[in-house]
């Protein structure tokens, strides 16, 4: 009960900020809202508290050391081929019932069938999930790899757009920030980090990092060639984003769908778990026992989190923008680095990566240190998109030189950084950006530039979410060098400024410690 109460505060202190930010600006003539919107709004931010602290909970006793039994397990066994094989299908199985992405492909249902770019994208997972397994076992350069994939990437939009098909760019990059929600991020680390531990070696910690990063291009690089095969150019309806007439009917009318979302996508991670625990791992009793209840835990978090996102956060984040962008631009950007810098706060798996990652380091990452460096960037990421919102140019003019500097910054900071920042770039983009950013990028472009511009103008958003935390975390790594230089050269002079008679009394003072 002392586990439920300390993750409850540490949910609560997270979604405070956006909470009062909200409720403030609706009694203003910026953003105003109507009673019931401000009721249910409030309602939704309590419910977040408690899925927010039931999921975490979850996560620490279920889908981490799932994760890791099944990296280590398999690689005990030493059969490459089966534990590339198990985590091929582990990729595709948790990609397809990802909610985030089951949201994105019911927006483009259109013009591309939302069951292939689904199994498109988890396919897209589940090779690059190989090619990541592939990374640890035979220690690759995770820089060199990343600026490889990134490279083709980019010659790929470049063929996108010369054939015609450039609209589908926003989708596609979008596409593998919402890949890496609540149920992928911490089976995968936790993979990883199994799978290092299990080979060892010096670089086992940071040879553990990166899974997430490599996961991302994937779907990427999949979406972009479906899209060469399809047919027609993107169009876009708004959804009903209106809040119900009362608390009941709005949050009745989307619980039924949350828990069946969830079930498929517990259920199937689950299923296969239970396969490979009675055939390969065969764990004792107290951890099954232990994993059956993180699930209970994991399971009604996620619904609870998801329902009280998607009938309180997405038709107040749309009405936001719609207001805020009709009211005034250059509030509208500033609000946008404002609420970026506190909506990282509420992403279940960012406070699962910055545990893991204080864990790793040892810490030598702090997890208030990640969290300031994350929230800059989330907070760059959308200001940086209302921009791009206002004035209606090309998202490639943002990610070219995001990703060309992110990628330079590889090559000079140490490689456990680099694979940081890139696994916080998609855990960053997580299910309160896609169901609250997104609307309110949505609204906005709306108002500013017509319901015929959204996919064009508003989807990418989760993409910029994804790219900034990369160059701000790489650039904590880099002050931190530079600090560790100038800490040695200060005491290397001290040493050799110092006559003998303090250094044996200073040889003295440490053999005494």
């Amino acid at each position: 009960m002392k586990r439920v109460f300390l993750k409850l505060r540490e949910s609560f202190i997270s979604v405070l900020p956006i909470t009062v930010i909200v409720l403030i600006l609706s009694f203003t003539p910026l953003a105003p809202l109507s009673g019931m919107e401000r009721a249910v709004f409030g309602v939704s931010a309590i419910f977040l508290v408690l899925g927010i602290g039931l999921f975490n909970l979850g996560a620490d006793l279920a889908m981490t050391p799932m994760g890791e039994h099944v990296g280590s397990g398999l690689t005990k066994s030493k059969k490459l081929i089966v534990l590339l094989s198990v985590c091929f299908v582990m990729g595709v199985l948790i990609t397809v019932a990802e909610p985030d992405l089951s949201v994105l492909a019911g927006q483009v249902e259109a013009v591309m069938n939302s069951m292939l770019l689904i199994v498109t994208v988890g396919v897209g997972v589940g090779l690059f999930l190989v090619i990541a397994i592939i990374k640890i076992i035979t220690r690759k350069s995770l820089s060199s790899m990343l600026m490889f994939f990134y490279m083709a990437l980019f010659a790929v939009s470049a063929v996108l757009i010369e054939s015609g098909k450039g609209s589908f760019l926003p989708l596609s990059f979008d596409s593998g920030g919402v890949t890496t929600g609540p149920i992928t991020v911490p089976f995968i680390m936790a993979l990883g980090v199994g799978i290092a531990t299990t080979i060892g070696g010096k670089d086992a910690s940071e040879n553990s990092f990166g899974l997430i990063a490599l996961c991302s291009i994937g779907p990427m690089l999949a979406v972009m060639i479906l899209s060469l095969t399809a047919n027609g150019e993107l169009s876009y309806t708004l959804p009903d984003y209106s809040v119900g007439a009362n608390l009941g009917s709005a949050f009745g009318a989307v619980l039924g769908g949350t828990v069946l979302e969830v079930l498929l996508a517990l259920g199937l991670i689950v299923v296969f778990f239970a396969i490979l625990q009675f055939t390969v791992l065969k764990l004792p009793k107290e951890k099954i026992i232990q994993i059956v209840i993180g699930i209970v835990y994991t399971f009604g978090g996620l619904v609870i989190f998801l329902t009280a996102v998607k009938v309180g956060f997405m038709p107040i984040g749309f009405k936001i923008g719609q207001e805020l962008a009709s009211y005034n631009e250059v509030l509208l950007v500033v609000f946008g680095l404002v609420l970026g810098m506190v909506v990282v706060l509420a992403e279940p798996a960012i406070h699962v990566l910055n545990k893991q990652v204080e864990q790793v380091t040892g810490g030598g990452v702090g997890k208030t240190e990640m969290l300031v460096a994350l929230s800059v960037g989330v907070g760059l990421s959308i200001a940086l998109s209302m921009i791009r919102i206002i004035f209606g140019f090309s998202l490639l003019y943002y990610l070219i030189p995001g990703y060309l500097i992110s990628l330079g910054l590889s090559f000079f900071v140490p490689k456990l950084y680099t694979g940081i920042a890139f696994d916080s770039g998609g855990v960053a983009s997580g299910p309160l950006t896609s169901s609250f950013i997104l609307p309110m990028a949505i609204g906005a472009c709306a108002s500013l530039a017509g319901e015929g511009s959204v996919l064009s103008l508003a989807f990418g958003v989760v993409s910029l979410v994804a790219m900034i935390p990369l160059i701000t975390i790489q650039v904590l790594g880099f002050k931190a060098i530079m600090s560790a230089k100038v800490r040695n050269r200060i005491t290397m002079k001290r040493i050799l400024s110092a006559d003998d008679e303090q250094i044996i009394y200073f040889a003295r003072e440490d053999d005494n410690e």
